[in-house]
């Protein structure tokens, strides 16, 4: 009988949870986004799930228009910066990844270099950056510019950003550091390389002041959904956060990313495409249904349209609630998050009433329902028809929807031999079933070699 395919497990976690009532409902913590010992709970039960990993989503800006919606629903206006976060969860963890957003638009590469690499030593192996290009103005602003340069623009920049980056943690080889005290010589130089970059966009001469990180490099998550952004992902990602809201996009969009892999010369199997999904928990799918509901009713309209006019980039408030939305309402085009735009343009273009826009709109997550049983059937379903390695699970509300999760679907895959009942691994490269990547130099046999061109 042939061995099952064990699924990834990771969580995309936000304070009080993913739906934008979760901070109103009774179970929910006041100050749980700058709490950290709120957060070693969440993450430890997450670890206790045996999940792969802990992520956590970022922008490096508040919201400063359109205040007193952003009031009702304030998303990344109250956090805690992530990789300082990650480093604190570090010690109250041992085998789950700590995975973390940081834009190439706003940091420099050597920043970004040593900041996770520092993580990946701390954390003893279990690092994820995820590579983005931000995707508000907010952010542009408080960094000299009054709005974001072009998507396209953009990519070429994060490209370059990421090759010095790569470069960068590749400065020493794995045994550099030799610690021979009767020579009084603590590295070997003829294994210590240095950058010499001269790009477009960056010139870079120096090196890491670090040894290399017990995963070689820390693990490369990505979200793009664009055309630009699937050909960067096939080109440099090992996790990619899967696009579709059912699961024929989902089979769609799997290949798609898979199918580009050859190009570079990569592996389908180097990169984990894993859905994002909501989970609701009940009884019963009934009782599931009910408590989402419930959530939904909490959201005031005005909130809704908010996160339309975000990821439409225009404002539809002047319309009627219950009528269907003009097509000439809708922009030629995104600057932002291209799968959100045209997801609510699909909505529109089924004649949905801007009311039920609102209400279906969930930013290309599925939406999995029911009790432990059912909600395993559906996961089961949809990796062994080719629409996922797994899943990037969004918890609606915390910490009931984790506890839910860790508690009732977890011990259901496991039973079905699809999820690992203990770590592989002590890295979170191990655990995903990556491979640890050699050191460039190491692999090109030039040890005497002290310039790399990046």
């Amino acid at each position: 009988m042939a061995e099952k395919k064990q699924m990834v497990l990771g969580g995309l976690f936000e304070a009080n949870g993913y739906h934008s009532a979760a901070w109103l409902t009774d179970g929910a913590q006041d100050n749980a986004a700058t709490d950290i010992d709120y957060f070693r709970k969440i993450v430890q039960t997450a670890e206790r799930g045996k999940m792969d990993f802990f992520f956590l989503a970022d922008t490096p800006a508040a919201r400063t228009d359109d205040l007193d919606f952003w009031s009702r629903s304030p998303l990344y206006m109250n956090m805690l910066e992530p990789i300082t976060l990650l480093s604190a969860l570090a010690g109250s963890t041992s085998h789950i990844g700590l995975g973390a957003t940081a834009s190439t638009s706003f940091y420099e590469p050597y920043n970004i270099a040593r900041l996770f690499a520092s993580l990946d030593h701390i954390s003893h192996g279990r690092a994820a950056w995820n590579v983005v290009t931000s995707a508000n103005d907010y952010a542009a602003r408080n960094f000299g510019l009054d709005r974001l340069p072009p998507h396209s623009r953009r990519y070429e920049k994060a490209r370059e950003f990421f090759q010095v980056v790569q470069a960068l943690w590749d400065t020493w080889e794995d045994d550099a550091f030799i610690f021979d005290k009767k020579n009084a010589r603590m590295f070997d130089p003829a294994k210590m390389h240095v950058l010499d970059h001269q790009g477009e966009f960056f010139k870079v001469y120096g090196a890491l002041n670090m040894a290399r990180t017990p995963q070689g490099r820390p693990v490369i998550f990505q979200a793009g959904a664009s055309e630009t952004g699937k050909e960067f992902a096939a080109e440099t990602a090992e996790v990619v956060f899967g696009t579709g809201s059912n699961i024929d996009e989902a089979i769609r969009f799997y290949r798609d990313l898979k199918g580009r892999m050859t190009r570079y010369g990569r592996h389908p199997d180097e990169l984990k495409v894993l859905s994002g999904v909501s989970i609701v928990i009940g009884d019963t799918e009934a009782q599931a249904r009910e408590k989402w509901a419930e959530w939904q009713e909490l959201v005031p309209i005005e909130v809704n349209l908010m996160y339309m006019k975000t990821d439409l980039e225009t404002d539809l408030s002047d319309l009627p609630l219950d009528e269907p939305v003009p097509e000439h309402r809708i922009p030629k085009s995104s600057n932002f998050h291209q799968v959100y735009f045209q997801e609510i343009v699909g909505l529109i273009k089924e004649g949905l009433t801007l009311r039920q826009v609102c209400k279906r709109y969930n930013r290309s997550k599925a939406i999995f329902y029911g009790n432990g049983r059912q909600v395993a059937d559906q996961m089961e379903h949809w990796v062994a028809s080719g629409a996922s390695d797994g899943f990037m699970a969004a918890f609606p509300v915390l910490p009931e929807s984790l506890s839910d999760f860790t508690g009732k679907v977890i011990p259901e895959l496991q039973r079905r031999g699809l999820f690992r009942t203990e770590y592989q691994g002590r890295t979170l490269r191990e655990n995903l079933g990556l491979r640890r990547p050699v050191n460039r130099h190491a692999a090109e046999g030039q040890p005497e070699r002290h310039r790399a061109q990046g």
